[in-house]
């Protein structure tokens, strides 16, 4: 009897687990979203051109040029800090502009103190 019942509970769900599935809505294949807009690259202020600081809202000539006479930037928001650009302006450009940081040069490795004390001393 209890086999009887295991066997009718399998073939029960067997038969509905298909009948489920198809009642989930599908996506129509046509409908995606939209792709969104591609993000503007920022404008490095430690690399830009002139031309490029200039077209960005709220510099001008003057300013880009003293973005230039300014450099490097450890972070953006030095413009402000510096009072090269206006809290307005820089709250304008903001999210269009980044200050990249140069790659630095390796550092040589320090001396040992050992070795150190071997070359005071004369020793080898």
């Amino acid at each position: 009897m209890k086999k009887l019942i295991a066997a009718a509970a399998i073939a029960l769900l067997a038969a509905t687990g298909p009948a489920i599935a198809k009642d989930e809505p599908k996506k129509p294949a046509t409908a995606t979203a939209p792709a969104p807009a591609k993000a503007e690259a920022q404008l490095d202020i430690n690399t830009a051109s002139r031309e490029d600081l200039v077209k960005l809202k709220g510099i001008g000539d003057a300013r880009a040029d003293a973005i230039i006479k300014g450099r490097p930037y450890k972070a953006k928001n030095e413009l402000v800090d510096k009072k090269i650009v206006p809290e307005n302006v820089y709250n304008d450009i903001k999210e269009k502009i980044i200050a990249k940081q140069a790659a630095e040069a390796p550092k040589k490795a320090a001396a040992k103190p050992a070795e150190e004390k071997k070359k005071k001393k004369g020793g080898c």
